[in-house]
C-alpha cells in the first residue's frame, strides 16, 4: 500500500506564507511526477504545480509559489509566498508512484485546508 500525508495547511493573513509539505510511504519502488492541486468551494480541481525534473507552475501561483522535491524523502513541497484570498482552498498531493510490485498509478492524499483572510 501506498500512503501520502500532507500537512503545513492552516490559517494566514493576505500577504503572508505557508509551507506545505507531503510524504509518500509504503511499497514504492520509484516516483515519477509529484503534484499540488487545490479545489475551492464550488469549483473543480486545479493542478498548481508539478514536479518532473522539470517543474510546471499555473499562471495564477507564478512568482508567488515554489514546488521542490526531496527525492531521498519521497516528499514534495509547496513554498507559497504572497498569499491571496483567492487562493483559499483544499489543497491536495498526488504522486505517480511505481510500486514494487511494478503496479503504476497516481495517488493522493488526504488534503490539507488553506485559509488565507483578507
Amino acid at each position: 500500500q501506498v500512503q501520502l500525508v500532507e500537512s503545513g495547511g492552516g490559517l494566514v493573513q493576505a500577504g503572508g506564507s505557508l509551507r506545505l509539505s507531503c510524504a509518500a510511504s509504503g511499497s514504492i519502488r520509484s516516483i515519477n511526477a509529484m503534484a499540488w492541486y487545490r479545489q475551492a468551494p464550488g469549483k473543480q480541481r486545479e493542478l498548481v504545480a508539478a514536479n518532473s525534473g522539470s517543474t510546471y507552475y499555473t499562471d495564477s501561483v507564478k512568482g508567488r509559489f515554489t514546488i521542490s522535491r526531496d527525492n531521498a524523502k519521497n516528499t514534495v513541497y509547496l513554498q507559497m509566498n504572497s498569499l491571496k484570498p483567492e487562493d483559499t482552498a483544499a489543497y491536495y498531493c498526488n504522486a505517480d508512484i511505481v510500486t514494487r510490485i511494478g503496479f503504476r498509478s497516481g495517488f493522493w492524499g488526504q488534503g490539507t485546508q488553506v485559509t488565507v483572510s483578507s
